[in-house]
């Protein structure tokens, strides 16, 4: 196995690590990036793309599942500083129809913590094509009641936080999310990444192997946690279907590698600007770390603390030696870590999905070298 990419002196433990994974046979094909002062230090991949044995090249990209999530938030959280959305505000103001069913009092920053009580829904979704269907997807949640009271738990909202939170976006730019993110965020941060993606790329797209359980196998014994992950079962091969990856699922369907989300995150690691960008203000970065629920959460089973559209650094979960880091994850085992205090974002991309939800050592063990090097 041959890694390509750089890594600067001194951060040879993460290529070690990186490399550590393929060696165990934990790895088809990945990548990891890592950004200090947004400057990339690390960018390095390797491995198969396919079964076919095509090469995990630099432009190499793939479906990330929930590290789609962190994309999405940059786009509400964007609006927020720009002053077109207000956290506080009832999601209604913007998307009149979502006060159906006993709605009208949900706030937008719920939604932004997954506390807003729509975790799966319902009726439940049958097959993957109902959620190419935006219009219909949206009016279905428009109309759901919520599964627990709205703002007293977080319950980890699987596929339809990412929805959420497009909807407001549209509703509120006239743009879809996937439109908005690629205009507003990926383009000016030249970040290779795609919430619906164009098929020109697909030649470029890494095919997932999937996990030996699905989502539904792995849910917590619980009643909300299973009526979540039934209510949209998924296997991992959902992004071999062309469907899939054009339509704009913002939850789970975003597209890219290591070195995409690493330039995003970036910019949130360095107040708000990277790669000559300035994509918010410190303070817009800050709300991301207003701690919204702390606690056992409904679905995965597990103490969670929530930020704003990002999981925040925890005694349950500790990402970082720094107690305002934040991070979220993808289904299979992606990760993304920021880190305000060091300047510094972790990424870590794969083709071989594990599948348990929580606690892949692959990118555990990357993060751990990484802050070997940075603190």
């Amino acid at each position: 196995m041959e890694t390509h990419g750089f890594c600067k002196a001194g951060f040879e433990p993460v290529r070690e690590a990186f490399e550590a994974n393929f060696d165990k046979g934990l790895e088809k094909g990945a990548s990891v990036a890592v950004t200090r002062d947004g400057e990339m230090v690390v960018d390095l991949w390797a491995g198969e793309a396919r079964p076919d044995g095509t090469p995990w090249a630099e432009d190499t990209i793939v479906n990330v599942y929930s590290t789609t999530k962190m994309m999405a938030a940059v786009c509400v959280l964007l609006l927020a500083d720009r002053g077109e959305l207000d956290f506080d505000a009832p999601v209604a103001r913007y998307w009149p129809e979502f006060a159906q069913g006993g709605k009208e009092g949900v706030l937008l920053r719920h939604v932004m913590s997954h506390s807003a009580g729509l975790s799966g829904f319902e009726p439940p979704v049958e097959k993957p094509e109902e959620l190419y269907d935006w219009d219909g997807i949206v009016a279905r949640l428009a109309a759901q009641a919520p599964w627990w009271e709205p703002g007293t738990a977080s319950g980890y909202h699987a596929m339809t936080q990412g929805y959420l939170q497009g909807e407001v976006v549209r509703r509120v730019t006239g743009r879809s999310i996937g439109a908005f993110f690629r205009d507003e965020v990926a383009g000016p941060l030249g970040a290779d990444f795609h919430i619906g993606l164009d098929p020109a790329h697909d030649a470029r797209v890494a095919e997932l192997v999937p996990p030996t359980r699905t989502l539904g196998e792995v849910a917590s014994p619980n009643d909300i946690s299973r009526r979540t992950f039934e209510s949209c079962k998924l296997t991992g091969k959902e992004p071999r279907i062309s469907a899939w990856r054009r339509a704009e699922i913002p939850a789970a369907g975003g597209t890219g590698n290591a070195r995409a989300v690493a330039r995003v995150l970036a910019a949130l690691a360095c107040g708000g600007t990277a790669f000559g960008c300035k994509l918010m203000s410190e303070a817009g970065v800050a709300r991301i770390m207003e701690e919204q629920t702390n606690g056992a959460d409904l679905v995965m089973g597990v103490p969670l603390r929530f930020g704003m559209g990002f999981g925040l650094n925890s005694p349950s979960w500790p990402i970082s030696p720094n107690p305002r880091a934040f991070f979220w994850g993808g289904w299979g085992g992606s990760l993304g870590i920021v880190d305000p205090a060091l300047r510094a974002s972790i990424v870590y991309v794969m083709n071989k999905m594990e599948a348990d939800l929580l606690g892949d050592k692959r990118g555990g063990n990357i993060a751990a070298a990484a802050f070997g090097v940075l603190v």
